[in-house]
């Protein structure tokens, strides 16, 4: 019997967990779930025979070696900061590791460790990063197995809220980790376009957005993501001119969340101590030059350089950010107060459906013809815990995983997804959960 260890028992691995479980009697596998939260982690098991739930603090390096060393391959949904002491003890008892997160530096390191241990440390095999690699590398071999020359590929991603619950006049709400949202675009983008190395400073980030469009779901908009270079050279695409890869949000949600920047709400490089002494209106205006409380409206708009009847304006008031409500928050950075806020604004409420969608599009030269090919994915959410977000991150992962200890994955080292060993079975078996991209 194959034993696997998930560690992180939080939303995104709902699905994961779910999949392993109903797939571990035929399989022979035994599932261990381990959280910091012993009752979070006995919920997600829900007593199945084939299910183990136990605590972890993942910083308790006995516990987290003893329960490694006990399985064949783990599963971390922690923080991508977190993997590393996972992996270390993965190294050392020779086990596999699947995590969706991106290849850090730290990571790549022990690239050579994992080779010589014999196992596998499979990354990037969520969704974003994950599902864009496995249905990128396919569509990018197709092309050039029939001797394509690519000259263009852009690819976008994005966590939404399903149309019929898109209520709010920011067309937004949570379906994944709100710290991620709010800190996005904190870095500075880079990609090539035109044959020309391009970058966007964080300042810029949501001011340069391109216009998609997804047949039946309307018009969205994108921004570029932070480094599109580094995967000129996995995807073996260094003939392409233009090289971009973004994240899609509704049309005109850009131009909204940069107000919220240049007012500095998204500022985490400092910490407001006794913040729950101002009231949100307090907040705003410490950030706004010019005095007077009971001017703060005009101030804001005077700044921005809006009108005050503009659906701009309207959109920074419906969030609550003139109200005299008290900050529920003794400390914390700017970005973490109007997270806490946004949480009670774009909260996705029992009953209500997230969304996620996916699209590429690919120019190349086939002999003396130029073409273009787009692919596109939606996926709704089953439930709010069966979410389009937690299905797509985590079915990747347990396809891969059962892939991996039933002998058909052959690769080991520290690898991502883009080889044909990974994205033929794991895209043609998401299929059979309706994950399934339309070109177009």
């Amino acid at each position: 019997m194959k034993k696997i260890l998930v560690i992180g028992a939080g939303l995104s691995a709902s699905y994961l967990i779910k999949y392993l479980l109903d797939n571990s009697s035929s399989q022979l596998w035994k599932i261990t779930v381990a959280d910091a939260d012993l009752s979070n982690a006995q919920h997600k098991i829900n007593n199945h025979e084939n299910g183990i739930a136990a605590e972890l603090n993942i910083n308790n390096s006995t516990r987290r070696s003893e329960l490694i060393s006990e399985n064949d391959l783990v599963i971390s949904m922690l923080p991508a900061s977190m993997h590393m002491l996972v992996a270390n003890d993965c190294i050392t008892h020779k086990k596999h590791l699947i995590t969706a997160s991106y290849i850090s530096e730290d990571m790549q390191k022990l690239h050579a460790d994992a080779l010589k241990a014999g196992v596998l440390f499979l990354n990037e095999c969520g969704l974003d990063p994950g599902i864009d690699h496995l249905s990128a590398m396919k569509m990018i071999h197709e092309i050039q197995h029939k001797n394509g020359k690519i000259t263009s590929f852009k690819s976008f991603c994005g966590g939404l809220v399903a149309p019929e619950f898109d209520d709010n006049p920011w067309n937004y709400k949570f379906t994944w980790n709100p710290r991620n949202v709010v800190v996005a675009g904190q870095a500075t983008a880079q990609f090539v376009e035109n044959g020309e190395l391009k970058f966007i400073p964080q300042s810029r980030i949501f001011t340069q957005t391109d216009p998609i469009n997804i047949d039946g779901y309307g018009e969205f908009e994108s921004y570029a993501n932070r480094d599109s270079l580094s995967y000129i050279k996995p995807y073996g695409i260094e003939s392409a001119n233009t090289v971009l890869r973004g994240t899609l949000r509704r049309k005109d949600y850009s131009i909204n969340w940069n107000n919220l920047i240049k007012l500095g709400l998204t500022d985490d490089s400092f910490i407001i101590h006794d913040a729950d002494q101002l009231t949100y209106r307090e907040f705003v205006s410490a950030f706004t030059p010019g005095h007077g409380i009971n001017k703060i409206e005009q101030r804001v708009c005077d700044f921005l350089n809006i009108k005050i009847e503009s659906s701009e304006f309207s959109k920074l008031k419906w969030l609550g950010l003139f109200d005299d409500e008290k900050i529920k928050l003794k400390e914390g950075s700017p970005a973490l107060i109007l997270q806490m806020l946004l949480q009670q604004k774009w909260k996705l409420n029992t009953g209500e459906l997230d969304m996620i969608v996916m699209h590429h599009q690919i120019k190349y030269e086939l002999g003396s013809k130029k073409l273009d090919v787009s692919s596109s994915l939606v996926v709704k959410g089953e439930n709010e815990v069966l979410t389009a977000m937690a299905k797509t991150v985590g079915l990747p992962m347990a396809i891969a995983a059962k892939l991996l200890l039933s002998g058909n994955i052959k690769a080991r080292g520290v690898v991502m997804p883009i080889t044909a060993e990974f994205y033929e079975p794991i895209l043609a078996e998401l299929e059979t959960f309706g994950v399934k991209f339309v070109e177009g």
